[in-house]
């Protein structure tokens, strides 16, 4: 949960989560969409999926018990070469190196490593040099201090080298260069992508389509997400289009909507909200789709987006949001 995630915006997650799966034996046994259920909002969703198919796998495979080499872990779903060794050095105090962002910083300054540190160069001198500098006694404590020392002292910008312990021994601080070590990782301007979100009502209940797999929030329930490529005005008739070709119902769109805006990885998404009117056909295609009501909503895993627009729709109730 903590990968890519601040620690507040964890422990509530943390704490209902084992609350709900107490043992890696009710995580197996339980059904992926209520996994997905209980880390929605916390995005990245393939680390619930990863975590919910090693879960089965250690129970299957491995008499239930987290395997303590880097090795054994490497192979369970999800677990690379960093989360192997966190939980190896956290959880059995076994000699495995953790290289993350602070730890990362940390290594790359005291090699004084010129190159990015997403190099495979740069990578490749810091994960031997890890190795070694991990001691055969206190792993843990030894890779928790380095990150801790990476996240509050040898910061990105402004380290604060004066009070670092490790001053004598790196190389970046003696030749002066750690407000340079590491260089700034470039980031990819962000590609703009438009989209609609339609909510379509028949009587009291909205259908819901579970993303299938390949798509984006695979897994996950929305409402019907069609791209609306170069239209600077989403129209009626462009929503009822798209409806069409996406599952083959045929809907007459309400006037009104919002829009919601939301970046994903690299993509910034606008997302045009709708309402519309069910008329005709049944939904077809991979994808699963219900009828559900407003009261229905929270026992269903939503994407961000669908999320807040189910909200919105719940604090409207049977209205259209032509009507707010």
């Amino acid at each position: 949960m903590l990968q890519q995630t601040t620690v507040v915006a964890v422990i509530g997650y943390f704490e209902r989560f084992l609350s709900r799966f107490p043992s890696l034996q009710a995580l197996a046994d339980a059904d992926e969409h209520e996994v997905l259920r209980l880390w929605e909002g916390l995005g990245y969703y393939s680390r619930a999926r990863n975590l919910h198919a090693a879960a089965r796998e250690v129970v299957r495979n491995h008499a239930g018990v987290v395997p303590s080499d880097v090795e054994s872990l490497q192979t369970l779903p999800g677990i690379g070469r960093y989360t192997a060794g966190a939980i190896a050095s956290f959880a059995y105090d076994r000699r495995a190196p953790i290289v993350e962002a602070n730890t990362s910083r940390v290594y790359a300054r005291l090699l004084a490593l010129r190159e990015p540190t997403a190099s495979t160069a740069a990578q490749n001198a810091i994960w031997s040099f890890a190795e070694r500098a991990v001691p055969a006694r206190s792993a843990g404590a030894f890779n928790e201090a380095l990150m801790d020392l990476g996240a509050t002292i040898c910061v990105p910008v402004n380290p604060r080298c004066e009070e670092c312990p490790l001053t004598s021994c790196c190389l970046a601080f003696r030749a002066g260069l750690q407000g340079e070590i590491p260089p700034p990782k470039k980031r990819p301007e962000p590609t703009p992508v438009s989209q609609a979100m339609i909510a379509v009502r028949r009587g009291e209940r909205w259908l819901l389509r579970q993303a299938p797999a390949g798509e984006r929030w695979a897994g996950l329930w929305e409402f019907l997400r069609v791209p609306v490529v170069g239209a600077r005005v989403v129209s009626q008739p462009l929503l009822e289009t798209a409806v069409a070709a996406l599952c083959g119902l045929a809907v007459e769109a309400e006037s009104g909507g919002f829009e919601l805006r939301h970046t994903v990885t690299r993509f910034r998404i606008r997302l045009h909200c709708a309402t519309a009117r069910y008329l005709s056909g049944a939904p077809n295609g991979a994808a699963e789709y219900r009828w559900a009501r407003v009261g229905e909503f929270p026992s269903f895993a939503f994407s961000m987006p669908a999320r807040k627009f189910a909200d919105r729709l719940a604090a409207n109730g049977a209205r259209s949001l032509s009507s707010t």
